[in-house]
């Protein structure tokens, strides 16, 4: 490698026009506006998601504004099997991706003492298993082709700062932010550009049917708190923009906020304020915790291994 290619790389996907795209969790929320975003940007669209009557609402109203999609089938991203069985069918019928977004996730909060076994798995299959597949079963023939590509990853807030009640949901998005930043290094050689997409509030589905173990989510104190964040929340079509922008300039990190940048720049430019600041915040969940608190979950050893 020269030394013009260590310190530049030309951006691999300058537009999306005329490229296949897949987008995973394409029936709400962000997935579904990037979808459609990348759509309308002339991208030719493989879409999946679980939720198949919404993934074909997508379809749907991608093809009702002009756009392509070339296939789309529902499927669980977390089993192993299915999305390799998915991705054969993709390459055997429209050959490889251009740009593979994994987009599809769930959320959970509460405290260790809370925290059922199935949730913990739950996080790590769904947000952070399901991206490994997609990368396994798509990027390989990427690096084969020899024409560069890119790959969306979503993390979150929660994968750049130690957000209250966010343990479950940590690990998966700390998790995926570690793939990304390897792949990041081990792709550059191929021209695939890694982007690293860490979301802070947005308006999606997500926001309002949160689990949250050992919380009356129907308390007021607990709504209210909820309509707190919607109000600092971006709409799912914003994110979807500054992923687009992500992928057509090669952008590592990707924020849909200004908040989440700077919060991140802070707790590595100033470790000790940040400490702080997360005791403080913590200390605040948990009053709330206690004046919200529900039964205390069951204990499933069943799950266990």
């Amino acid at each position: 490698m020269s030394v013009r290619d260590l310190l530049v790389m030309r951006t691999p996907v300058p537009t999306l026009a005329g490229r296949a795209v897949l987008v995973t969790g394409a029936a709400s929320g962000i997935g579904k506006a990037t979808a459609i975003a990348a759509a309308d940007a002339g991208a030719r669209m493989v879409l999946t998601d679980i939720d198949g009557p919404r993934l074909a609402e997508t379809v749907t109203e991608i093809t009702g504004r002009g756009g392509q999609v070339l296939f789309s089938r529902s499927g669980d991203v977390s089993d192993h099997e299915w999305v390799s069985e998915f991705a054969a069918a993709v390459e055997a019928d429209h050959g490889t991706m251009d740009v593979v977004m994994n987009i599809a996730g769930v959320s959970a909060w509460g405290t260790v003492e809370n925290l059922r076994h199935e949730t913990w798995r739950k996080m790590v299959d769904i947000n952070l298993m399901g991206p490994i597949h997609i990368i396994e079963c798509f990027v390989p023939q990427m690096v084969r082709r020899g024409s560069g590509g890119h790959l969306v990853n979503v993390s979150s807030a929660a994968g750049l700062m130690a957000l209250p009640w966010h343990a479950a949901y940590s690990a998966s998005k700390f998790g995926i932010r570690g793939v990304s930043e390897v792949l990041r290094f081990d792709l550059r050689r191929h021209r695939i550009g890694v982007s690293l997409v860490c979301p802070g509030a947005v308006a999606t589905p997500l926001v309002g049917t949160v689990d949250i173990a050992g919380v009356d989510t129907s308390d007021p104190r607990i709504v209210a708190a909820v309509r707190r964040f919607e109000k600092r929340a971006v709409t799912p079509e914003r994110a979807a923009e500054a992923i687009i922008a992500g992928v057509t300039r090669n952008r590592w990190m990707v924020y849909t906020s200004t908040d989440i940048r700077l919060g991140y720049w802070l707790s590595r430019k100033f470790a000790w304020p940040y400490e702080i600041g997360m005791r403080i915040a913590n200390d605040q969940f948990d009053r709330l915790a206690r004046v919200t608190a529900t039964s205390a979950p069951r204990d499933d050893r069943s799950l266990r291994r």
